[in-house]
C-alpha cells in the first residue's frame, strides 16, 4: 500500500513538472517585447505630437492594420504627446533597438541619414501628385530602405503639408518684399542657406522662442505650414501668410532594424503594407486640419497672399542646388525622370 501511494505521488509530481516547463517558455523574442504569450507580441510606437493629430491618426491606423493582418500575432500600441521622450533621443533609441517603432519629421533624420535630405530641398516639386509620385515610388522606396544602414527601416511617408513664409512687417508677394527681412528658421545649414538665397536674414532660433520674438521685432517672421501656424499662437503676432509653400519635408514611420530582423519574410511584408495603407487615413486628417487651420487664421483677420509666378524664386534658390545638389545627384536625376 505504501509502494502504491508513493508511486501515485511520484506520477503527480512529474505531471505538474511537465506543465510547469510547458508554461514557460515565453514569446521567444530576444527583443525583450512585452507578450503574453508567444502568439501575441507588443511593440511601443513613439510620437511627440498630441492624440488626435494627423501624424497620431496614421500611427493609429497602422497598427490596427498589422494587428489584423499578423492575426493578433503582433500589437502595437502608440505613445502620443512625447510620452516616449523628443525626436532625436527616439531615433537613438531606434538605433540601439530600446525603441521599436516612431514617427519623426525629416529634418532631425538628416543627422542620421544621407538620403532624406533632398526631400527637404526647396521648390522641388510643382505639385501634390508629383510630391507623392515620388515619396511612394521607386527613389522613395530606395530613401526609405537605406535607414537599414542607420540601424532603422523606413516604412511610409506622411504628409506634412508645405512650408510656407510669414511676417508681421510687410505682405511677402515676392523677392521685393522678403529682402532683408529676419526669418526665423530650423538650425540647420540648408535650412539658412534657402532663406538667405531669398534675400533675406536667416535666423535660427527654438521654436517656443519665436512667437514673443515676433511679437517684439527681434525677428519679422518665420516659415512652417498651416496647422503649425495656427496652433502655435504665430498667426497672432503675424498678419501675412505667403502661398504656395517652398518646401515639402515628410512625416517618417519607422522602425528599429533590430525588430525589422527578427520578423519574418511573411511578416515583414505585412508590416510595409500596413504602412503604406496608413498613409490615406493620415492624409485625410491632415487635410482636414489644413482646412479647418486655415479657416480660423482668416477668421482672425489675417492676409493671405497667393504668388501666382513662383519662377523668380525657383531661379533665386538655385545657388541652394549648386552648394547641396551634387549631395543628391543620382536621387535628384531620378526625381526629375519620375516627373
Amino acid at each position: 500500500m505504501k509502494k502504491l501511494c508513493f508511486s501515485f505521488i511520484l506520477l503527480i509530481v512529474l505531471v505538474l513538472v511537465a506543465c510547469g516547463s510547458n508554461s514557460s517558455g515565453g514569446n521567444g523574442n530576444s527583443n525583450n517585447k512585452e507578450g503574453s504569450s508567444r502568439d501575441s507580441i507588443t511593440l511601443k510606437l513613439a510620437d511627440i505630437q498630441p492624440d488626435g493629430f494627423p501624424t497620431v491618426v496614421g500611427a493609429e491606423e497602422f497598427a490596427k492594420l498589422v494587428e489584423e493582418k499578423t492575426d493578433g500575432r503582433y500589437k502595437i500600441d502608440v505613445y502620443a504627446g512625447g510620452q516616449l521622450g523628443d525626436e532625436k533621443s527616439i531615433i537613438e533609441e531606434l538605433q540601439l533597438g530600446s525603441m521599436d517603432l516612431a514617427r519623426v519629421n525629416g529634418v532631425p533624420l538628416t543627422e542620421f541619414n544621407d538620403k532624406i535630405g533632398v526631400l527637404n530641398l526647396p521648390f522641388l516639386f510643382e505639385t501634390q501628385e508629383e510630391k507623392w509620385d515620388v515619396w511612394t515610388g521607386e527613389v522613395g522606396e530606395e530613401i526609405l530602405e537605406s535607414f537599414l544602414d542607420n540601424n532603422m527601416i523606413g516604412l511610409a511617408f506622411y504628409d506634412n503639408g508645405e512650408r510656407f513664409f510669414y511676417s508681421n512687417k510687410k505682405a511677402i508677394k515676392g523677392l521685393d518684399e522678403i529682402k532683408g527681412q529676419k526669418i526665423r528658421v530650423q538650425e540647420s545649414e540648408l535650412a539658412i542657406d534657402i532663406v538667405e538665397a531669398l534675400g533675406a536674414s536667416a535666423t535660427p532660433m527654438a521654436y517656443d522662442e519665436v512667437y514673443s520674438a515676433i511679437q517684439t521685432g527681434v525677428i519679422d517672421g518665420a516659415e512652417n505650414n498651416f496647422p503649425s501656424f495656427y496652433t502655435s499662437g504665430h498667426y497672432e503676432v503675424a498678419n501675412y501668410a505667403t502661398l504656395p509653400g517652398y518646401q515639402s519635408v515628410p512625416e517618417v514611420l519607422v522602425g528599429s532594424k533590430e525588430l525589422w530582423d527578427s520578423l519574418s519574410d511573411e511578416d515583414k511584408q505585412h508590416f510595409k503594407d500596413a504602412a503604406m495603407e496608413s498613409i490615406d487615413t493620415q492624409r485625410e486628417a491632415w487635410d482636414e486640419l489644413v482646412i479647418e487651420s486655415q479657416e480660423e487664421i482668416e477668421a482672425n483677420g489675417n492676409e493671405i497672399v497667393e504668388i501666382n509666378d513662383i519662377e523668380p524664386l525657383r531661379e533665386a534658390v538655385q545657388s541652394v542646388y549648386e552648394k547641396h545638389g551634387e549631395v543628391y545627384k543620382d536621387l535628384l536625376d531620378k526625381i526629375l525622370e519620375e516627373n
